[in-house]
């Protein structure tokens, strides 16, 4: 009898264990530490939830940004996104056709949004091209 309830705890911990790993791998802020460790691109964001700011992660530089919805002529949107860096001095080394392509990237996924950047990185998009 102890044999048979030892076995079943057995199988509840392997059981147990098994969704533990699952649920490692298939944390969304472990794919973004891995995009920014590979210097990969990757969004984490929930487009459904206005309310919820969006993450991606660019060249190894992370990016967060806070919606706003707002009135369209159709519907309530995502209109304003406000995008800044926790850590400037990750901005090293990107262009301004990287930004083009970060902003390019989130009009595909919020059509309707104006995009603002935020102190550092508008100073790049502000001054002249040489």
């Amino acid at each position: 009898m102890i044999v048979l309830l030892f076995r079943i705890l057995i199988l509840i911990a392997l059981a147990f264990l098994a969704y533990t790993v699952f649920l490692y791998f298939q944390n969304p802020m472990r794919k973004l530490r891995i995009a920014k460790d590979n210097m990969g691109f990757f969004i984490l964001d929930e487009e459904q939830n206005s309310k919820k700011n969006l993450q991606f992660v660019y060249k190894g530089c992370l990016f967060e940004g806070e919606k706003y919805l707002g009135a369209t002529e159709q519907s309530f949107e995502v209109v304003d996104i406000h995008i800044s860096t926790p850590e400037p001095i990750e901005l090293r080394g990107l262009t301004r056709d990287d930004l083009y392509f970060l902003e390019k990237e989130l009009l595909i996924r919020y059509p309707y949004a104006q995009i603002e950047w935020k102190h550092p990185i508008n100073k790049l998009l502000i001054t002249p091209v040489d």
